[in-house]
């Protein structure tokens, strides 16, 4: 007897101390919650790099349409060695300086045609020796200079018309650029519903410790009624053991409930904030009430949501528009390479580059070229494949994307009847708990006249406390499945009223 009392007063008294030590808790709203998630969350704030790399990637693709400035000079020096005429006769070597300077700017237009303005100049000046009329040797000092200015142009009109390689990464930049802001509402989504479960589950686990220490308070007492009724003789000393067994098995349900209290405490405080050690000292306790309100449903119009705003699907949509995109590419890589070009430019000379350049301003040595260019691939398989390749695999995802609609009408209507399911336990449980309140008040009054034993008292007591924890898991239930739906049909930031915007 003395053990069996010596280990409720031990549990009782660490709690006290346990009590006495902790900080007060920290009174949070499930709205305070969401906000600091939208903060603070580690994972959110990871994932709101992502549609910042999709914008880099397009800039980078997009920056396919800069031109390009190529400039390039050279000073060369070449000497010849003499040469032996018939007879004998040696005419010396000669020397050859030359200076050329190159420059252009071009690149590629958005529908596909290629740019090149360029200009160039060179000087040669040097010695050479000759032989005259009279066959003397006579030096033949050189110095000239050359120019042009020209503009060249090249238009495809088969293969990379429709399509071609910067168009096809431009297209598909964007496309990943919604991708990543789809991912990133995803990700909001979850950790919004993720805390509201939590701070649901963070509600029951506080309401339970509470039915059980209520459970331990009502086995205290009749504890404390047996010792006196023992003491008198109305009552058998096995009721007295029996009442400290159950002191001893509630205050056992009281740590219990208290450290599933903590663990989910701490999965709260993990979706909140990322500094957990600055945390892990402080309480949180829900502020919300537990009361909920009927909620009707439209299965039709949760579908029309879900498949409106599912952010998978509509990822799933846009990998479904890129496989498009790639498909028309490939599409267009089936044609011959036929293209039209055109040269126009000016040209100029004279002994020295200054006049050289003053030649091309009167522009009266004009060029010109135009023409077309065919490549005709034979059997061209690589790209009648790759085509086919991209087209069924556009088939496949198209049955992917039929196949998530029908995964989200099937997820959409399961949670709407366990929605219904839930709400309708409230009811049940609530009587269910007033029957248990009754039945262990007339069993205690029959105790009290001696007309029952602690056993029964004892087994009604237990049924209260499982018929109290059973009604708060209704509650919790219920508010934890609406939570659900709203993420099935996409609708969880609307119901949580948060303006997601992405910059």
């Amino acid at each position: 007897m003395k053990s069996l009392l010596i280990l409720p007063a031990l549990a009782a008294m660490s709690l006290a101390v346990f009590a006495a030590d902790a900080p007060a808790p920290r009174q949070v709203s499930l709205q305070d919650c969401v906000e600091m998630a939208l903060k603070k969350n580690l994972e959110l704030r990871i994932e709101r790099y992502n549609p910042d790399f999709a914008l880099f990637n397009l800039a980078a693709v997009r920056a396919g349409y800069q031109p390009a400035l190529n400039l390039s000079g050279q000073r060369s020096h070449n000497e010849s060695g003499s040469r032996i005429l018939s007879g004998g006769f040696a005419i010396p070597g000669s020397t050859t300086e030359s200076d050329s300077f190159n420059g252009g700017i071009g690149g590629l237009t958005p529908w596909g045609m290629t740019y090149n303005l360029s200009a160039n100049a060179n000087e040669q000046y040097g010695n050479s020796f000759v032989l005259d009329l009279s066959s003397n040797l006579v030096a033949n000092p050189f110095d000239n200079s050359q120019s042009s200015v020209a503009f060249e142009v090249s238009q495809p009109l088969l293969k990379n018309f429709w399509m071609d390689s910067t168009r096809l990464s431009i297209a598909v930049a964007k496309n990943r650029v919604k991708y990543s802001e789809l991912s990133l509402k995803g990700r909001i989504m979850d950790i919004v519903t993720r805390v509201e479960l939590a701070y649901y589950d963070l509600e029951f686990a506080s309401e339970s410790v509470k039915v059980q220490q209520k459970a331990l308070e009502l086995a205290e007492r009749l504890l404390a009624e047996n010792k006196k009724r023992v003491e008198v003789g109305a009552l058998a000393p096995l009721d007295e053991k029996q009442s400290e067994a159950e002191v001893a098995a509630r205050q056992a349900d009281v740590i219990a409930s208290q450290r599933n209290l903590d663990v989910l405490e701490n999965n709260l405080k993990q979706l909140l904030n990322d500094d957990f050690a600055g945390w892990s000292s402080q309480r949180l306790e829900a502020s919300d009430r537990t009361g909920v309100e009927r909620e009707l449903f439209d299965l039709q119009d949760s579908w029309t949501k879900g498949l409106a705003n599912r952010p998978e699907l509509l990822q799933a949509t846009l990998d479904l528009e890129r496989e498009g995109l790639q498909l028309k590419y490939d599409r267009n890589q089936l044609y011959p390479q036929l293209d039209v070009f055109a040269t126009v430019g000016y040209n100029g000379s004279a002994r020295e580059f200054s006049g050289a350049f003053s030649d091309l301003e009167t522009r009266d040595r004009p060029f010109y070229a135009f023409g077309g260019r065919i490549t005709i691939p034979l059997g061209n398989g690589v790209a009648r494949n790759r085509y086919k390749s991209t087209k069924a695999g556009r088939e496949q995802s198209v049955l992917a994307v039929k196949k998530i609609e029908q995964d989200i009408m099937i997820q959409i209507d399961n949670s709407i009847k366990l929605a219904q399911s839930n709400y309708e336990r409230i009811a049940a449980t609530k009587k269910a708990r007033e029957y248990a309140e009754a039945a262990l008040d007339a069993e205690q009054r029959k105790l009290e006249n001696g007309k029952s034993t602690s056993f029964f008292v004892l087994s009604l007591q237990r049924d209260l406390t499982a018929a109290q924890s059973s009604e708060i898991s209704a509650l919790v239930q219920y508010k934890r499945s609406l939570a659900q739906l709203a993420q099935a049909e996409g609708n969880t930031l609307v119901r949580r009223k948060i303006d997601l915007t992405v910059k």
